[in-house]
């Protein structure tokens, strides 16, 4: 496998679009979707344009265990909009990462999901992330990076700031 690098990031593509925007901006409106049907069990699938991710419970919880919980997910979708900011950033400052790996973790309280404590949430109490990477970049550069990965992810903020939820059944 050849080394990984910042610089396959097709930031013209990007810059086009950010010119777009900025010379109308009705041009980045946009809605993402994502379709989730049920397999049976605790077994779901989420389909969102051309792509289908599976999952499950953990045994304890019903579950087969045979794919990603939906709380995992949830963290794998902080780790992997940090990381796309992380490169951004990179791009944008001109340096590069031999290795970049990011952990995202959070403890939880079953009783809340389980509904045996009213007092305690069904969700996760905190994130907590940890930034792995290898680079010549200066650490004060690596911390201008961390500080804008997190300011422009949408993840981050989506999960930082209360977004509303709707629903509604059919």
């Amino acid at each position: 496998m050849n080394q990984p690098t910042c610089s396959s990031l097709n930031l013209a593509n990007y810059e086009r679009t950010k010119a777009a925007v900025a010379e109308d901006p009705t041009q980045g409106y946009g809605t993402f979707a994502a379709e989730t049907e049920w397999q049976g069990g605790a077994l779901a699938v989420s389909r969102a344009r051309s792509f289908a991710i599976t999952t499950d419970e953990p045994t304890p919880l019903g579950g087969e265990d045979s794919a990603v919980d939906p709380m995992e997910l949830l963290l794998a979708s902080l780790g992997s909009c940090l990381t796309i900011g992380w490169v951004n950033q990179a791009n944008f400052r001109g340096i590069d990462y031999r290795s970049l790996k990011i952990r995202v973790s959070a403890p939880y309280d079953l009783r809340g999901y389980l509904d045996l404590d009213p007092s305690v949430r069904p969700g996760f109490s905190e994130l907590h992330y940890e930034v792995e990477v290898d680079s010549d970049a200066d650490p004060e550069v690596l911390e201008e990076v961390r500080a804008a990965a997190e300011k422009n992810s949408p993840l981050f903020d989506n999960i930082l700031r209360a977004t509303p939820i709707h629903g509604r059944v059919t």
